[in-house]
């Protein structure tokens, strides 16, 4: 059956402004400017005031309205990256051979050598506005971080997937590089 209408107002907070043309919106604030596009979904979105946004979906199935809270998250982790940014913290873990990650000097790729004892470097390139750094005073811990949190993590997730141990059992080796914390570049103030 199909539901009428719905919609669902995101609130914009001070320091931020928000632009919308075409289902195309444009987030700035102090930490950069995203830009996302939702042409791909019915759903329409209006700048109801300076500080509301409303995204709204007219005679939509239930998978159709998911669209509606679906793109009203996107828009809000847009507004806390470019205000706080996101850091995902990784550790890398081993039981015998000692993992060896370099940072190269822009920032913008790492190189990971003896994994499980390997002789082979593997190169990961971090996505365009995401920098790997490794963590002060912390052995084997780097942070990843950014303003976008779909390519922080999709960043981090190639890391991860860089070092999957292949025909062995994974039970006994956990080798590998992990996100152990998911957290925000600027501490918010409690």
């Amino acid at each position: 059956m199909k539901t009428l209408h719905t919609d669902q107002i995101v609130e914009i907070p001070d320091g931020i402004d928000v632009r919308v043309r075409n289902r195309k919106v444009a987030v700035k604030g102090p930490r950069g400017i995203l830009v996302r596009s939702f042409k791909h979904l019915a759903v329409d979105i209006t700048m109801e005031s300076k500080k509301k946004l409303k995204v709204t979906k007219w005679f939509g199935k239930r998978k159709e309205l998911a669209a509606v809270n679906t793109v009203c998250s996107h828009i809000s982790n847009m507004m806390k990256g470019v205000t706080m940014g996101f850091l995902y913290k990784m550790r890398s873990v081993y039981a015998h051979f000692p993992i060896n990650v370099a940072v190269s000097d822009d920032k913008k790729n790492v190189a990971i050598r003896n994994f499980l004892g390997e002789k082979y470097t593997r190169h990961v390139s971090m996505l365009k506005g995401v920098t790997i750094v490794a963590a002060p005073g912390m052995k084997d811990e780097f942070h990843v971080f950014g303003n976008d949190i779909e390519l922080v993590s999709r960043s981090a997730a190639l890391i991860q997937q860089s070092t999957m141990v292949k025909n062995k059992d994974i039970r006994k080796f956990l080798d590998g590089i992990y996100v152990s914390e998911k957290t925000t570049v600027v501490i918010p103030e409690a």
